[in-house]
């Protein structure tokens, strides 16, 4: 049966989503409002099944491009996402039959929920990275083949680009320098996909996955030890599979800009009890490496996620500041991300670091 989520559903959804998004993927907050007024307006939205989707399906995902710090500050209207499906039909002279979110990864989780409840255009359950990565050609769907365009952007004040682009590479470059001259960040309609395509590429069941983990996190709201144990039982009984304790500290460094329009920085986190050497976590928008004394001890693909250690409540990357006190967890990635193709694109390589991928439970 499919899942029915309603307005009730988005702040555990969001939770969720913000837990599985490795550090990036947008803050919230506000699509989160804008979510859950949207469902009140248009009625809750029925999650269909990567395995249900029809044979004449035509599947187009949709979110948000760019540096997360700028959608602090340029706040998204909530139409954004509408515009652009519209402008994309348009463009292609076809009705989208379903749409898919880019990364089940903070504000991109939810955003889609927008363009369905509104436009009646039926969710899928489940996304392209089953976390959050900062580049096109980390997707799911570039890995398996789909190709990128056509596509359409639009900026917050409703300006317009559309893409004819098939290569991945090219596309990613394009679409980040058009975010970068149209105020930091876009929404985009992309990858289109075939019923087969879809089938293939999307991670499954992920949208569901972060309701149930925020529902876990908010009902054990508090200390991150006492919500540990139930966040790995339900890791296990998942595809990701492995849930790690990584470090608690306090952050005492945190350096952050945008280049390249990505937030690119460090954060350094200090043992209370200094009783470790510091860790150093690495950033591209998501946390990508975490070191403890110089040694490893997880890395992308894998998911390092960072939570308020009196809260549980996870932290985006662009809301870590200095004094805060945090645990930090290492977390298996997808088996869609354990291939030798995949790890072409998203091994610790792939973003210039000179070390191999080892997986988590082997580190």
């Amino acid at each position: 049966m499919p899942a029915t989520i309603t307005h009730d559903d988005i702040a555990d959804l969001c939770t969720g989503s913000v837990f599985l998004a490795t550090g990036g993927g947008g803050d919230p907050y506000v699509s989160q409002i804008l979510v859950q007024e949207a469902l009140k307006k248009y009625g809750p939205v029925e999650l269909t099944p990567v395995s249900a989707i029809p044979d004449d399906a035509l599947v187009v995902a949709i979110g948000e491009v760019g540096a997360p710090t700028v959608s602090l500050e340029q706040l998204p209207t909530g139409t954004e996402c509408l515009d652009v499906i519209d402008r994309f039909e348009a463009w292609v002279g076809r009705k989208v039959t379903h749409i898919v979110s880019f990364e089940v990864g903070g504000a991109n989780s939810v955003i889609p929920f927008i363009t369905s409840a509104a436009r009646k255009i039926p969710l899928i359950d489940g996304d392209g990275m089953g976390r959050a990565l900062p580049e096109a050609q980390m997707m799911t769907f570039a890995i398996e083949g789909v190709r990128p365009g056509p596509a359409v952007a639009v900026d917050y004040s409703g300006g317009c680009v559309y893409f004819d682009t098939q290569d991945t590479l090219l596309y990613e470059r394009q679409v980040r320098n058009i975010a970068m001259a149209m105020g930091g960040m876009v929404f985009t309609a992309e990858h289109p996909m075939t019923a087969e395509e879809a089938r293939r590429a999307i991670v499954p069941g992920t949208i569901s996955f972060a309701l149930e983990l925020g529902r876990t996190l908010n009902a054990n709201f508090g200390n991150a030890r006492q919500v540990e144990a139930p966040i790995r039982a339900l890791f296990e009984r998942s595809d990701y599979g492995i849930l790690k304790h990584l470090y608690t500290g306090k952050i005492v460094d945190i350096q952050r800009k945008i280049m390249g329009g990505f937030d690119v920085g460090e954060a350094v986190i200090e043992s209370v009890g200094g009783d470790r050497g510091s860790m150093h976590l690495s950033i591209k928008n998501e946390f990508l490496v975490a070191t403890v004394d110089d040694q490893v001890v997880a890395s992308v693909p894998d998911l390092i996620t960072m939570v308020d250690h009196e809260t549980s409540s996870p932290i985006n990357s662009e809301r870590v500041h200095y004094g805060q006190r945090v645990t930090v967890f290492g977390i298996g990635c997808p088996p869609h991300y354990r291939s030798a193709r995949a790890l072409q694109v998203v091994a610790p390589r792939a973003f210039g670091f000179d070390f191999d991928f080892v997986p988590i439970e082997d580190l």
